[in-house]
């Protein structure tokens, strides 16, 4: 059993987790370590140095020394005056870098107003340069776009397919088919490990969370999955698939858009849940198997084991999404199942206080 202090402060940790990573983080100190949901140097703000990881990770103001940010997007929008090493998604830089850029992502821009002062390493799908490089440039990508305002101080080595103005480059253009293929897989499966390793960290506080303050129907979400497991997953696959299509019907009004905008929110929410419960209930049935019945090593085994899944290309995608559907169907009948217990509780005839039958005039 777990104490109420220790519900208590799992619960508190939890929320303060949830806030600190889901709302913009401003960065306060001079050197920044900061993991959130949106790392932020503000408008305005000078700071020494940042090493970042979260959702967004955004430059608005003034880095007096070098960044190395992790995100799903990466901008770079005020000055860096030292060197950038990112990884993302998406890498955008709007702003001065005044030292070398080391990228890897998705796709990566360097806008008309964007400026790079020393050398410029880059890897991704498909890579713009609207903007000035100083220094000289070397870039792996299947797209290479060069705008009409872009600006090449040095040499251009590169591998994959360059287009547009290739007048922009000052100094040789060279190409290198292995720059494509040594340059983004350096950086990129690092990426990927500690975006796994923060969001498992997350899914390890909600799901504590969920089985301090609900352990009850914890256990009978991982009941239902083990017990029925081909009716949880046909559940689960329904709300999937009907909920999104019940929300886009209610916004083709104008007074259902707000209730939609919130009902979206709230199942993102619970699909967010069914993938921890999921995770729990399969790793509950396999640790009943060998007698073991401690939910919170459960919990444990279960989303460390669906993180291990998900850097299995296809097969643990296709895992996870049989957990999920197992998770989520299980979660919605206890849902239903607890509101109808409530209902049939309120129907039920109330009893005058003190008295052992029904009221009588």
């Amino acid at each position: 059993m777990v104490s109420n202090n220790t519900a208590r402060a799992v619960v508190v940790v939890a929320v303060l987790t949830v806030v600190v990573g889901t709302i913009p983080a401003s960065v306060a100190a001079q050197s920044v370590e900061r993991t959130g949901g949106t790392v932020v140097v503000e408008e305005g703000e000078t700071v020494d140095d940042v090493e970042a990881f979260g959702g967004s990770v955004i430059v608005e103001g003034t880095v007096t020394g070098d960044v190395s940010a992790v995100g799903g997007d990466v901008r770079i929008e005020g000055d860096v005056g030292g060197d950038l090493e990112a990884v993302g998604g998406s890498v955008t830089i709007a702003g001065t870098v005044d030292g070398d850029v080391e990228a890897a992502a998705g796709s990566i821009e360097v806008t008309e107003d964007g400026t790079v002062g020393g050398d410029f390493a880059a890897g991704a799908g498909t890579v713009v340069v609207d903007g000035a490089l100083e220094g000289d440039a070397e870039i792996g990508a299947e797209t290479i776009q060069l705008g009409d305002e872009a600006s090449i101080a040095g040499d251009l080595r590169y591998g994959g397919d360059l287009e547009g103005n290739t007048d922009a480059v000052a100094g040789t253009i060279t190409e290198d088919s292995s720059i494509g293929v040594g340059l983004t897989p350096t950086i990129q499966p690092i990426a990927s490990w500690l975006f796994a390793v923060y969001a498992l960290a997350v899914n390890l506080l909600l799901g504590a969370a969920l089985l301090a303050l609900f352990p009850r129907f914890s256990d009978g979400v991982a009941d239902r999955v083990a017990s029925n497991p081909v009716r949880s997953g046909l559940v689960g696959f329904g709300v999937l698939v009907g909920v999104p299509i019940l929300l886009a019907a209610t916004a083709i009004t104008v007074i259902g858009i707000p209730l939609a905008v919130v009902g979206a929110f709230v199942f993102a929410f619970l699909v967010w849940i069914g993938t921890v419960y999921g995770r729990f209930a399969v790793a509950t049935w396999l640790l009943s198997a060998v007698n073991v019945t401690n939910r919170w090593l459960a919990l444990l085994v279960g989303l460390v084991g669906g993180a291990a899944l998900a850097q299995i290309p296809y097969v643990g995608g296709l895992l996870n999404l049989v957990i999920l559907l197992l998770g989520l169907g299980a979660l919605a009948m206890g849902l239903y199942t607890h509101r109808r217990t409530v209902r049939d509780r309120e129907r039920e005839p109330r009893r005058e206080v003190g008295s052992d039958g029904p009221a009588t005039d």
